[in-house]
């Protein structure tokens, strides 16, 4: 019996295409084309891959083996991303080094990648700990050193004393670590710190230079958060101390300072301890304390309710001498603009709330609204009231213009200027854990101090404790033979940098590793990487939107400056793959009774009992799922996949049961790539059920041999027996015509559907040409390559005289559709009668303009014959290939 038998055949061609290499890289001849397409970084973490892994990486694989048939050299590699705080944990939890269990989970990510028949250069393979590797990242830190971009700070940080590290703003909910939930706090130490916001203007522009989606563009424009408008100085008054100070702020509405009735500092402003008064102090403090536990998130969280605590100082508004209260609140943050505001709470709802709460005045200055009511935020384009003094008045002129006249005035005084500020922040580059990039810096005399490049590597010391400190040293701290070094410039007792570089490191330059990895003289080869960048396609996750892509744009161009690479951008293209969800879960609801009660029931009750049901207990009617049997309509969505909520699906198990193509196939078909979809086991079996009838219009069955439908096509020596019938020929370039489309424009599900409409006419065929099976296998291959491999070489048999001679289709050339065989041998007419559809007539195409050749087959068809015998056809309407009408009287 010849089955279809995933289990044997996928193995067979995956270890073919291993031993021979069939996917490395040809980048010898620069003469043709190029496609670098490229996965996101994986992290090889302890639970491999579950099924939403595989999505993104069946897409750039479909893409990378079509190119590759379309003549083009095809850069497609993948390594990993493998310093990171987990293995770290491990390691302290078990005593298990991190190299160790790192190894292991590439070990496992690899068998696993394998196991799915993605064609990349295992020759390329990178890997971020591997110190030929990682010596490159710390030779790009020193290029930023250099470049005055790399530099040491005190810095109020996000400190976790059980992780023992510092963590990043959105590693943080609700005060803990998203990583175990532990208590975080925020402590000032010393850290190293990226000047990314040297580059804020360029990142901010070339955006409109990449093909992205405007969503992730956007994120990325709110990251950098550009702002115009005007530095304001407000002199201090009322304080001992703080006399003679200036308050300087920062506001995009310069048009609204006539509003300005307070002014608010972070809690962490220098000015605070000089302008604060004896009477407020102790307030102040435990203020300051309390803010001090917050992460920058929960301060700057708008639905909070608003605190502060005033000062007892004020401050002069210039533009009408008012003295103004000076109030500390966290939800200013010294890391934004100044670290100071002016408060306008006529025209700010978080500034009105607070207004409202501690009974300051709000003055209206933008006409609309009710003030007394709500803040009023429409503004922009609104007329200035109650906005002028001896000097200057913006009474009654539009916002924009108002804008320029009062900073124009401000200049002219000496009280301010214009400014550009931006949101984005220097990047706090280091981390308190051992698990990371060492730096390629020595501390000699108290002061940092680059290494010369030819003591690169910097390796990490053997360890064996990997606890954090309490202290918040890092653990390479008690690595005391390590860290105690000479300086091997001047001879001087040296220390080592005991923090290590943030696991975004590695990831921010593996792309242009894989170009040329072996490569001794920098982290690239000049002439390969003029030839294979920009990456073409870069297909991952929505959620690395702003950090990963942001981070790795900004090296990018530090080494376009320093000659290092020749584009300004490294992906041009960036796809985001949709979420793959958990199955559907199908909840009903009964009432104290005992009765079901139907989900979209009106006024649903909390106190209902909540009943989960299986699959089998229900069935779709229409757009609803109801209990098999009633009308009662239950509740069915999915949900993201966890291991808490028990839905996550092993793409080890879908191998095992239904083979690699089934599982990559499916993925594929769920919908469009970027939607979110959720997972389903019948649509598994949908299309393996698909890969059977593929198999069986070559292979059959019962003989264990070709089928007799394909044997009759060929004669004894391989020769075609028969030329294919035009309907055939017809057939075949409509699907090599819509699945090349549906490829090029990232439409796999539509082009799949195509595939299935093939197969399922061509098994009714009672020959089959080899002719033209043979280019359905090849638009088929990317998509299910194994069942693709196996068949070819079916088919290639018969004409090598059931050779066992074994040849990869992966470089045949992909087929060609022929515009003549897309067009029809018949031309098909609606017949109408007094303009109503009676018939149809079908004529050759070639008489299909023949207006009398036409009518007359046309009258001759039955029901629009009967239809005109009821009277007298006054009329003949003929529209060229498309209608008829007889009008009878």
């Amino acid at each position: 019996m010849s089955e279809y038998r995933p289990s044997n055949i996928e193995p067979k061609w995956q270890q073919y295409w291993l031993d021979n290499k069939t996917f490395r890289t040809g980048g010898a001849d620069h003469s043709r084309p190029k496609y670098y397409v490229l996965d996101m970084f994986p992290y090889p973490s302890s639970s491999g891959l579950h099924v939403g892994h595989p999505e993104g990486y069946t897409a750039t694989d479909i893409l990378a083996r079509y190119k590759r048939m379309n003549g083009f050299n095809v850069l497609h590699p993948i390594g990993w991303d493998a310093f990171g705080l987990p293995a770290e944990q491990y390691a302290i939890k078990t005593g298990t080094h991190p190299r160790d269990t790192t190894n292991q989970n590439i070990d496992g990510f690899r068998r696993q990648l394998q196991s799915l028949g993605f064609s990349y250069d295992w020759d390329r393979e990178v890997n971020t700990t591997d110190p030929a590797y990682f010596r490159w990242t710390q030779w790009i830190f020193l290029k930023l050193y250099e470049q005055g971009l790399a530099y040491e700070a005190s810095v109020a940080v996000n400190w976790c004393p059980e992780l023992g590290t510092v963590l990043a703003n959105e590693e943080v909910i609700d005060g803990k670590s998203e990583v175990g939930g532990f208590p975080v706090e925020r402590k000032p130490m010393r850290q190293w710190m990226l000047r990314i916001t040297a580059y804020a203007e360029r990142l901010l522009q070339d955006l409109e230079e990449l093909d992205w989606p405007e969503s992730i563009k956007e994120m990325q424009r709110n990251w950098i958060g550009k702002s115009e408008g005007a530095n304001v100085g407000f002199p201090v008054k009322s304080a001992v101390r703080g006399a003679g100070e200036s308050i300087e702020v920062f506001t995009t509405r310069p048009d609204t300072l006539f509003g300005a009735t307070y002014m608010v500092l972070a809690p962490e402003h220098p000015l605070v301890d000089r302008i604060t008064t004896g009477e407020q102090k102790a307030a102040v403090s435990a203020y300051r304390e309390t803010a001090a536990k917050k992460s920058d998130l929960d301060r700057t969280d708008l639905n909070k309710d608003k605190t502060g605590v005033f000062t007892g100082a004020y401050a002069v508004n210039p533009v009408n001498n008012e003295e103004i209260p000076v109030w500390i609140a966290d939800y200013v943050m010294m890391s934004y603009g100044t670290g100071a505001i002016m408060a306008v709470p006529g025209h700010d709802v978080r500034d009105w709330e607070f207004a409202r709460k501690y009974e300051l005045p709000i003055i209206e200055v933008v006409k609309g609204g009710d003030i007394t009511k709500e803040a009023y935020v429409d503004s922009h384009d609104g007329i200035c009231v109650n906005s002028a003094n001896d000097e200057v008045s913006i009474n009654d002129l539009p916002v924009p213009e108002a804008k320029k006249v009062i900073t124009k005035w401000l200049e002219e005084k000496g009280l301010g200027k214009h400014a550009v500020t931006y949101k984005l922040r220097d990047w706090l580059f280091s981390r308190q854990r051992y698990w990371g990039e060492p730096f390629p810096v020595i501390h000699v005399d108290g002061k940092p101090k680059p290494l010369p490049e030819d003591h690169l590597p910097v390796t990490l010391p053997d360890m064996d404790d990997f606890q954090p400190t309490k202290t918040g040293e890092p653990p390479l701290a008690k690595a005391r033979e390590w860290v105690n070094t000479t300086d091997p410039e001047s001879g001087k007792p040296a220390v080592r940098e005991t923090n290590t570089m943030p696991q975004w490191a590695g990831s921010c330059w593996y792309y242009l590793r894989y170009i040329s990895p072996d490569y001794e003289k920098g982290p690239v080869d000049p002439e390969a990487e003029k030839y294979w960048m920009p990456v073409d396609l870069y297909v991952g996750g929505a959620e690395h939107a702003v950090l990963h892509l942001l981070y790795a744009r900004f090296w990018h161009k530090v080494l376009f400056d320093i000659g290092v690479v020749s584009t300004k951008e490294p992906f041009q293209r960036l796809v985001n793959q949709g979420m793959i969800l958990g199955e559907l879960e199908f909840t009903a609801y009964r009432d104290s009774g005992g009765n079901y009660v139907s989900a979209d029931r009106n006024g649903m009750s909390d106190e209902l009992e909540r009943v989960k049901l299986q699959e089998k207990e229900i069935e779709k009617r229409g757009d609803r799922f109801v209990i098999t049997g009633t009308d009662t309509v239950v509740d069915a969505r999915s949900y993201k996949m966890s291991k808490s909520r028990g839905n996550v699906i092993n793409p080890d198990d879908v191998v095992e049961q239904y083979g690699a193509d089934a599982l990559r196939l499916y993925e594929m078909f769920m919908g469009p790539l970027e939607q979110v979809k959720p997972w389903s086991m019948q649509g598994v079996e949908g299309v393996y059920r698909f890969l059977k009838r593929a198999w069986r219009l070559v292979m059959d069955e019962e003989s264990d041999g070709v089928h007799p439908a394909v044997l009759r096509s060929v004669n004894s020596d391989g020769t075609p027996a028969v030329s294919p019938e035009r309907a055939q020929l017809k057939l075949l370039h409509e699907t090599i015509k819509k699945v090349t489309e549906d490829i090029e424009g990232h439409r796999f599900n539509t082009a799949i559907s195509a595939l299935m409409i093939f197969t399922n006419e061509a098994m009714k065929w009672d020959v089959r040409p080899v002719e033209v099976l043979k280019p359905f296998l090849l638009i088929l291959s990317p998509f299910a390559p194994h069942l693709a491999e196996e068949l070819w070489e079916r088919l290639g048999q018969l004409a090598d005289g059931n050779s066992t001679a074994r040849n990869t289709l992966a470089f045949e050339p992909w087929p060609q559709y022929e515009e003549a065989l897309l067009q029809s041998d018949t031309k098909v007419y609606a017949v109408q009668v007094n303009g109503k559809v009676r018939g149809q007539v079908e004529v050759p195409a070639d008489r299909a303009a023949d207006k009398d050749f036409v009518l007359d087959a046309a009258r001759k068809e039955p029901t629009v014959g009967r239809h005109l015998e009821k009277g007298q056809v006054i009329k003949e309407i003929f529209v060229p290939n498309r209608v008829i009408n007889f009008v009878v009287k």
